[in-house]
């Protein structure tokens, strides 16, 4: 392994260019072998910042200079890359949610901030990051009724045994509840009664709740509540639901990118805007999620 190593000497007399130089190093995440020494792992696009901040050192009456070096063994490759640890600030950042509000929304947006920055920087993640990462995703998902993910194996149904029933999940729809509904009408139950819920604790014990914590159908382990859905009745081999899966996966919980995920994501919110109730707001996005389907289906037929 390789790193970046950049030698910066300032003139005691230049405070406010030490301190702008000193800054630029923190963002990139440099890691500090001595004092005057900064570390990077090598890349095109660390070696072009250092190189720009070595001439601003430069330009400050100071010296710099670039270097590559590596480990001398393994042994010293490992205390160069404990370096480079930032589990002190996943730490902060931890606490920082453990005391956060998840219902102000500017706090979470600044802690989205914080996590995105330090997780830009961190070159070498391990369990601490994880961790964040995770608590964050609670803090989130506690802020929008989002469920808590489970664990367990995704039993296969029969949709035949759930024909004419009452399913309930949280009003004000979004992604994943609209697509959910729009699978169980379109594919399980063509049948389906919807209950919009504002408190789901208060369920109906006949209807088959989907997208809350401890209903019969919500996210299990990495599978948001459609995919859970579309396997549970054995529609994830169908490709263009696999395809529509994907876009529902990343618009809700993130993840792999998927190119019409923005698109489809402001038509759904220019329904949620327009629709007077859930309703209606099921028929409009209905709608979309029909044309998908029939786009993805006609796509694979002429491949």
């Amino acid at each position: 392994m390789e790193f970046l190593a950049l030698f910066v000497s300032l003139p005691t007399r230049q405070s406010a260019g030490r301190m702008r130089i000193w800054r630029a190093l923190r963002a990139l995440g440099c890691a500090t072998l001595r004092d005057g020494v900064y570390l990077l792992p090598e890349s095109v696009e660390h070696a072009a910042a250092l190189a720009q901040i070595a001439e601003d050192v430069r330009a400050t009456q100071g010296t710099a200079d670039l270097y590559r070096l590596g480990g001398r063994d393994e042994a010293q490759e490992i205390e160069i890359v404990a370096l480079f640890d930032r589990s002190p600030d996943y730490v902060g950042l931890l606490a920082a949610m453990a005391d956060a509000d998840a219902g102000d929304a500017k706090m979470l947006r600044g802690l989205r901030r914080d996590l995105t920055a330090l997780i830009a920087i961190d070159y070498f993640p391990g369990e601490a990051q994880r961790q964040a990462q995770e608590a964050f995703a609670a803090l989130e998902s506690a802020s929008n009724g989002e469920p808590s993910a489970t664990s367990g194996r995704i039993r296969r149904l029969a949709s035949a045994d759930y024909s004419g029933r009452t399913w309930a999940t949280r009003k004000d729809l979004w992604v994943d509840r609209m697509a959910s509904a729009w699978l169980i009408r379109r594919f399980i139950d063509k049948k389906a009664k919807f209950l919009w819920l504002d408190n789901p604790k208060k369920c109906p014990k006949a209807a088959l709740g989907f997208d809350f914590d401890n209903a019969p159908f919500t996210h299990v382990d990495g599978r948001v509540t459609f995919e859970v859905l579309a396997a549970s009745f054995g529609l994830d081999s169908d490709s263009a639901i696999a395809r529509i899966a994907a876009i529902v996966h990343c618009l809700d919980v993130g993840g792999v990118p998927v190119a019409e995920a923005a698109g489809i994501e402001v038509v759904l919110a220019g329904a949620r805007a327009a629709a007077p109730n859930d309703d209606k707001l099921l028929t409009e996005a209905s709608r979309v999620f029909d044309n998908l389907y029939k786009n993805y289906q006609q796509e694979n037929s002429h491949e």
